[in-house]
């Protein structure tokens, strides 16, 4: 990409944002649009109409934004979002703190040397032509980078001293906001209020009981023994497969019942006073054949028969279905966490207890799979995501191939009169690569949580930091390594096999240099699009305007097509670490990318902060246990940046090259003690937390506690409440 391709990427990005901006602005002023843009202060019963008065000015959000401070993100949307916020003001910390540094100091000592031909004087210099194709991409970016310094110069003490400096700078502020977060974790976990996962742990895998006793009295008697004056009770979990099938197809038929009436009490209003009866078709498997019916009267005959089976089935649920997990109750939080990091059997697969998750949170199905084949589960999976890793950087590689303009000219040579349009010419050199790569990437998220569930892991939050796990490696492997080395991989397999280490991280130094055009670009789009799409909301109010015009007739369809979610951490935060990666592992190579991830990290923190005070819902609350791996992933990037610098010091042939070495080692050692100091406390709650403040509870906050682990399929109005006590079952 050229110079002039790059400053037409970038301006656009910067006009689409303004656009965004512009729109958010007049958009959320009109009160249709309310439940859109506001959503969570209507939840909270805060009028979004005291706020639209004084927005008149585009740009009144930012100092709203501003002057928010972390309590209030913490009471709106919970200890987890104000993490992830600690996590872009660590980064934007790192990024500033290195930048004021390195764009002073290393940009002039770059471009006052000579490595790399001026590409205007490139034809007339035929005789180093070979050394600059070497060297670089003749874009005049790659004279303010570490690509035009002169190998064995001394100038490259100065590019080692800034290594140094942005490994410092990032070990420091790491250390300070992994206290901070432990800090609010505690504060959070210490507060008086009642939080039902406080008081109950998760037992899995108990062995079968005695003949003549029940599971649940092998429970009861089990942790009575263990816990005499603070066991409360226990509830059983059970195979709710059926019932919760049927349950299901019981509360959607509630559901169509509701909008057929809705739908005939409209067609009334119309002047016709006897109205239009909705009818419909029955099929099987969804399918609309076979006789009309009238929908209200089919939907509440077919109400009253499932209602029938849900409650027969209820009955057979809690009789034979009983399994080899339950939740158990205490009447003290400091004995659940005491239960809950304690060892109870000398056996690792019997009479395993674990933090109980939320209700909210809590996967079923996973509750009951045995030890061992929980771990099965675990390698089978760590295999399946080491080959889509593996294999899908073979489709990486030929779509980052096939999209470059003289690809496309070879292999579609009917695009050929189009692509000679020097306007769009220059935008498909802009954008193509970065869009074809969105799109290719857009499947795994769903697809990495779907493997993080099968695993066997027991709630929604826990399967999120999973997934986002190997989302990150999944995307730096396949999309930062695998676009930098794809033009250079297949000729130097040779290189590989003799001595893979040492060659993967040669190449990869070696080109990175020719790829950073491409890597800015995709930051400023990401950056100026992305989050001005973001900020706009325009999809999801197109979806709600369309759904409310010619979909939704009840009151509880109209609310379901504008809640929004959380801030769907599992799928962003990895997109950030992939930024950060980059961002880092060119901060020292080429400074000029440094203000970029600083715009990218800005813009997010006050766009996400919006969002996160005034739009978006959290589905869970983990109290900040993402923390631990979104510290590991920094160091992560940060390990990978410094054995690139090591690598391409080593192509610069530069004598000193070895003194990089201690910086991978200090780092490891940062981890170890990082990990050694924090990480139990995120682990396990410790016991000086919750014996905080503690207050009596009584026996109603009991059972209401126990109530909220009842799954839905058991909140039956046709249930009845010993039922419910005995059932104790969980889907």
């Amino acid at each position: 990409m050229d110079f002039s391709s790059f400053l037409t990427s970038l301006g656009t990005s910067f006009v689409l944002f303004v656009i965004f901006m512009l729109l958010y602005a007049w958009l959320s002023q009109r009160p249709g649009n309310a439940v859109v843009y506001y959503p969570n202060w209507i939840l909270r019963g805060k009028d979004p109409a005291d706020r639209r008065s004084s927005a008149r000015n585009p740009f009144a959000w930012i100092p709203e934004v501003l002057s928010s401070r972390e309590t209030d993100v913490i009471d709106v949307s919970g200890v987890d979002t104000a993490v992830y916020f600690v996590f872009l003001t660590t980064v934007l910390g790192i990024l500033v703190f290195s930048g004021v540094i390195l764009l002073p100091v290393l940009v002039p000592v770059a471009a006052t040397d000579s490595a790399i031909i001026d590409t205007d004087n490139w034809e007339n210099s035929t005789s180093n032509s070979s050394q600059a194709l070497i060297n670089g991409t003749f874009s005049r970016l790659d004279k303010l980078s570490m690509g035009n310094v002169k190998e064995r110069s001394p100038r490259l003490w100065a590019f080692l001293i800034a290594t140094y400096w942005v490994s410092f700078v990032t070990y420091y502020l790491l250390w300070k906001a992994y206290k901070h977060v432990a800090q609010m974790r505690a504060k959070a976990l210490m507060s008086p209020k009642v939080k039902p996962e406080q008081f109950a742990v998760l037992v899995r895998d108990m062995p079968n009981p005695p003949e003549g006793q029940s599971q649940k009295q092998q429970v009861d008697s089990y942790f009575r023994t263990i816990y005499p004056n603070t066991f409360y009770r226990s509830l059983v979990i059970t195979d709710n497969t059926k019932v919760n099938k049927i349950w299901k197809e019981l509360e959607g038929c509630k559901r169509k019942l509701a909008h057929a009436e809705a739908k005939y009490a409209k067609s009334k209003n119309k002047g016709n006073t006897e109205g239009i009866r909705p009818m419909n078709k029955t099929g099987v498997h969804g399918l609309k054949i076979g006789k009309k019916l009238d929908s209200i009267d089919y939907y509440t005959e077919k109400i009253k028969d499932l209602t029938r089976k849900l409650k027969d089935e209820h009955k057979v649920t809690v009789q034979k279905r009983q399994q080899c997990s339950a939740l158990v109750f205490f009447k003290s939080r400091v004995t659940a966490a005491c239960a809950a990091q304690s060892l109870h059997a000398q056996m690792v697969d019997n009479w395993t207890v674990i933090d109980a998750p939320e209700p909210q949170q809590l996967i079923w199905k996973n509750l009951t799979i045995k030890f061992f084949h929980r771990q099965t589960r675990q390698y089978v999976v760590y295999v399946i995501v080491f080959l889509t890793i593996s294999f899908y950087l073979i489709p990486i590689s030929f779509i980052s191939a096939l999209t470059t303009l003289t690809n496309l000219k070879k292999f579609l040579p009917f695009l050929i009169p189009i692509l000679k349009i020097t306007a769009i010419e220059t935008l498909l050199e802009s954008y193509l690569p970065q869009l074809t790569l969105y799109l290719f990437m857009a499947v795994l998220p769903k697809f990495l949580l779907f493997l993080s569930k099968i695993e066997g892991i027991p709630s929604e939050s826990h399967a999120t930091r999973v997934a986002s796990g190997k989302y990150f490696y999944f995307i730096v492997v396949n999309v930062f390594i695998g676009f930098s080395i794809e033009g250079t991989v297949f000729s130097t397999i040779k290189r590989i096999q003799y001595n893979p280490i040492n060659s993967i991280v040669t190449i990869l130094a070696e080109s990175l240099p020719d790829r950073a055009t491409f890597f800015l670009t995709y930051v400023a789009l990401h950056c100026l699009g992305g989050f001005g799409l973001e900020l706009s909301r325009i999809i999801p109010l197109t979806k709600f305007h369309l759904k409310k015009k010619f979909y939704c007739k009840t009151e509880a369809e109209i609310r379901e097509s504008w809640m929004p979610g959380d801030l769907n951490y599992g799928k962003r935060f990895p997109h950030d670490m992939l930024v950060i990666t980059i961002v880092l592992c060119y901060s020292v190579m080429a400074p000029i990318i440094i203000p970029f991830g600083v715009l990218y990290f800005g813009l997010e923190w006050l766009v996400l902060r919006n969002q996160a005070l005034k739009v978006y819902i959290p589905l869970f609350e983990s109290y900040g246990r993402g923390w631990p791996h979104m510290h590991s992933r920094m160091l992560a990037a940060l390990l990978l940046f410094q054995v690139t610098m090591l690598g391409y010091f080593g192509a610069k042939e530069f004598y000193y090259d070895p003194l990089a070495v201690p910086l991978v080692i200090l780092s490891l050692i940062f981890a170890f003690v990082c990990r050694k100091k924090f990480y139990p406390a995120f682990r396990h709650t410790a016991l000086e937390v919750v014996c905080h403040e503690q207050v009596e509870i009584t026996d109603m906050e009991l059972e209401r506690i126990i109530k909220s682990y009842i799954p839905p399929c058991f909140r039956s109005e046709n249930f009845a409440d010993n039922e419910q006590e005995v059932a104790l079952s969980i889907v």
